[in-house]
């Protein structure tokens, strides 16, 4: 029990990063500094850990490793009409 709630705990703390880094970015009107790889090994590295998490039946980690790529997809997504934009 202690373990799963140092897990969630980590976990919050880092989608509230993740989040305020896409908001950030979604505040800025160009995307020099964003590199389209960051997101994309990010979408497979989270679809490998999500896999992972299952196959070790870690809900933490599923939960969190999909909040993940939900960041990463919409960071993705960000940063692609910033540059065709910008």
């Amino acid at each position: 029990m202690a373990a799963d709630l140092i897990g969630w705990a980590a976990s919050v703390v880092l989608m509230a990063t993740l989040i305020r880094q896409i908001v950030t970015q979604a505040r800025d009107k160009s995307a020099r500094g964003v590199s389209r790889w960051l997101f994309a090994g990010q979408i497979v590295s989270s679809i490998g850990f999500i896999a992972y998490s299952v196959l070790v039946g870690s809900l933490v980690f599923v939960v969190t490793n999909g909040c993940i790529l939900v960041t990463a997809i919409v960071g993705q997504v960000i940063t692609a009409r910033r540059k065709r934009s910008g």
